[in-house]
């Protein structure tokens, strides 16, 4: 197998390629493949080694499943290393020598090659008391400074620097110095930082309440939420951290929550864990499935996505078992509960050879259906190993009715109520740098391409950089495929000009169908205004989206990657733009809308604004008197005027509504079957935007109500809400507004 550039030859040389002594090793890349694929096997009964060694070595070939780096540099060498990249260490007590105990486990991961993430919020607050000594307390920020030093000191692995992730609640008393700790561009420079937001502080945030800063159960001081928030996010705008860990929502959707609580995540954001959590990662590369790239109607192959999803299953499951720990504790935790992380790189590669724009409705659609037969067939996969090897040793029912396995198909679920399952967890999207170049410069994990030509500083082991000139595989093939033809810039978008709504749209589809979480940066123009920006976050929270991190172009970080002009390319302009801020007064039509198992009627209001291109929605309201569904109808329709502001073709918002279905049910309105209220309020969206569309020269026109009741009897057009008691339901009728809810009425 030949290398598709220099720079991959030369990283698989310095990071992968096994070599003790000149002439020993790895020759080749191909002998590198065999190592790994030959000691993976090597877990299996003894007669079916050299059926999976061969199993193995065929999906690494091409590099269409890759493995982690530990993996690759690691697996079949004989060296005192572990295979795992990522772990989440102990919970940290608030005791000097329990603090300086877990540093010390912390230097000895590093040591073996992995990344390391903590909680700090378990230390006590600066100035508080030290009994016993009459000494003041420093803080998690003075301890961090020393895991910061240790990781400096230590080589992780003989090949890299340690990666560390701290971690602290937004409700320590020391939040606000973490927030601006690393304003100092000499302070925490080998960590990330994440703030762990819960859903109490978000509520507390939209009511514009005051946060408690609490720590033992004392409360130290309370802040107005709103500037709590506003410190976040101008730390965040001005220097790209911290990031944001909406922490109870990660725990909700655990599929170990029965036995696990989790606080903080390895350093990239990709696998939130437990108290000495471990995961392996590994990659399908999407952009090697796709047969005839930038052909009329090109397509990914899913059944070769499928069989390779099952394979990669299988060879990090036995990983588990063939790696080296670097502590007890972790080999414990590993064992119980055989988490892994099966992710996808090559994504923005394989839309565009298939001819889907990152971002749009397309490349959404796309996306979900083949994370769907990755987490479809790795679940399967997963049962289908508890049935010949076991399940995890802490596998429990309840398990079925985790968000994650209860979205599951019927066969797939009842393959999982027969044999249980293997792995706990099984799927994660890690950012895949350096192997993502190794096989060829595709498209990093879930993130759209960077720059289809750009130069890469590369670190020596002097500590020097130097400058390497790389283009993207996609622009590789398509060089190979079109010649010098320039490429369509609507298609050939770049994560320099995709909007932050392009971004989270995303990363939101992805988020559904992933276990764990996803390393993905939203990257903000350096003049976003800042309101904007810190709408993003609000943005992503109700788009259901685990963790956020942003970058914005600042004097404090810099930057790995940097740009080089390319006129075919890098003067693509964005598809997607935001709109103008809110006008004060919109016009718009309510939709009386009646579902059958509710006593009072759903109002559903969607206000439009003129732009360039005719009359478009620009927000939705959903109001009714019954209490029942407020909850959701607010979140649901704060997320999708944040997409009407946002996204051009908004047409999906209704297929995806129109798709959700009702375990309890749906209903008949006027002799058709509608599958929950959430798809009748797509219905009413579908037809709106249909009577924004203009006709032949038609001035675009908001429906009327006539138009409404002949497209569906069971939904009416009214025109306002009513002053006294809310409800939509306010109609005008020779002179008299009255209110058909309450009986309010005025005459003009």
């Amino acid at each position: 197998m030949d290398f598709e550039n220099a720079l991959a030859e030369e990283i698989w040389t310095a990071k992968y390629r096994f070599s003790p002594a000149p002439g020993e090793g790895d020759s080749t890349i191909d002998a590198t493949i065999a190592r790994v694929a030959a000691a993976v096997a090597e877990v299996e009964v003894e007669a079916l080694r050299p059926v999976w060694r061969a199993r193995f070595e065929d999906a690494l070939r091409d590099f269409r499943f890759i493995p982690a780096g530990r993996i690759l540099a690691g697996a079949g060498t004989e060296r005192s290393v572990t295979l795992f990249n990522c772990f989440v260490m102990g919970t940290i007590p608030d005791s000097l020598e329990g603090i300086f105990a877990h540093l010390r486990e912390a230097a000895m991961t590093m040591q073996q090659g992995g990344g390391v993430g903590m909680d700090f919020s378990t230390i006590r607050p600066s100035g508080s008391a030290v009994r016993g000594v009459g000494a003041e307390a420093s803080g998690p920020l003075s301890f961090m400074d020393c895991w910061n030093a240790m990781c400096r000191t230590v080589e992780s692995a003989g090949q890299r620097r340690g990666a560390m992730m701290g971690c602290l609640r937004i409700d320590h008393p020391d939040i606000e110095a973490f927030m601006d700790a690393k304003r100092d561009p000499a302070r925490l420079r080998n960590f990330n930082v994440s703030v762990l937001v819960p859903d109490s502080f978000m509520q507390v945030l939209a009511a514009d309440g005051d946060w408690p800063l609490v720590f033992g159960g004392q409360c130290y001081r309370t802040v107005k939420a709103r500037a709590l928030w506003e410190r976040l996010m101008r730390a965040t705008y001005d220097t790209a951290e911290p990031g944001v860990i909406f922490v109870d929502r990660v725990n909700a959707a655990n599929n170990l929550a029965h036995c696990e609580s989790i606080a903080a995540s390895n350093p990239c954001g990709e696998q939130m864990l437990p108290p000495y959590g471990a995961c392996l990662l590994g990659s399908i590369n999407l952009a090697r499935l796709v047969e005839r790239p930038f052909a009329d109607g090109a397509e990914l192959d899913e059944e070769a996505l499928a069989d390779l999803t099952r394979t990669a299953v299988r060879f990090l499951d036995n990983v588990i078992d063939l790696s080296r720990y670097p502590l007890f504790e972790q080999e414990s935790e590993a064992r119980a509960k055989r988490r892994i992380g099966l992710g996808i790189t090559g994504l923005a590669d394989a839309l565009l050879f298939c001819g889907a724009t990152y971002g749009s409705s397309a490349a959404v659609a796309l996306t979900r259906r083949w994370l769907g037969v990755i987490k479809r067939e790795a679940y399967r996969a997963s049962a289908m190993l508890a049935e010949e090897k076991g399940s995890f040793p802490t596998y429990d029912e309840v398990m079925l009715e985790r968000p994650n396995i209860a979205s599951l198909d019927a066969e797939t679920r009842a393959l999982i109520e027969a044999y249980g399952l293997r792995n706990g967890c099984l799927t994660s999207i890690a950012p895949t740098g350096t192997t993502s170049l190794l096989a060829g410069n595709v498209s990093s994990g879930i993130e759209p391409v960077f720059a289809y030509a750009y130069t890469r500083r590369i670190r020596q082991p002097d500590g020097s950089t130097r400058e390497q000139a790389v283009e993207d595989y996609a622009m590789q093939v398509w060089r190979r495929e079109k010649g010098d033809l320039p490429p369509p810039e609507a298609l050939f978008v770049s994560a320099q000009t995709l909007t932050p709504s392009d971004h989270l749209t995303m990363q939101a589809a992805a988020q559904a169908l992933i276990d764990s979480s996803i390393s993905k940066t939203v990257n903000c123009p350096e003049d976003i205004n800042f309101d904007a920006f810190a709408d993003i976050y609000i943005e992503g929270y109700h788009l259901g989206c685990k963790g956020l991190t942003t970058y914005r172009p600042n004097p404090v970080t810099g930057s790995i990657l940097s740009t080089t002009p390319t006129p075919k390319v890098d003067a693509v302009v964005a598809t997607d733009q935001a709109l103008a801020p809110r006008a004060e007064a919109l016009d718009g039509t309510t939709y009386k809308l009646r579902w059958p198992d509710g006593p009072h009627a759903v109002y559903v209001t969607i206000n439009d604004v003129e732009s360039g291109e005719g009359r478009r929605p620009f927000e939705i309201f959903v109001n009714s008197k019954n209490n029942e569904h407020y909850a959701w109808t607010l979140a649901l329709t704060r997320m999708i005027s944040a997409v009407f502001r946002r996204a051009a073709d908004v047409s999906f918002v209704a297929e995806e509504l129109k798709a959700v279905f009702d375990p309890r049910g749906g209903g008949w309105i006027h002799g058709r079957y509608v599958p929950s209220l959430p798809a009748a309020i797509g219905g009413v969206i579908e037809r709106h935007i249909a009577g924004l569309e203009p006709g032949e020269g038609a001035a675009p026109a908001a429906p009327s109500a006539d138009h409404q009741a002949a497209a569906d009897p069971g939904v009416q057009a009214v025109p306002r809400s009513c002053p006294h008691c809310g409800a939509a339901a306010l109609i005008k009728s020779e002179g008299c507004a009255s209110c058909l809810e309450c009986g309010y009425s005025r005459c003009s």
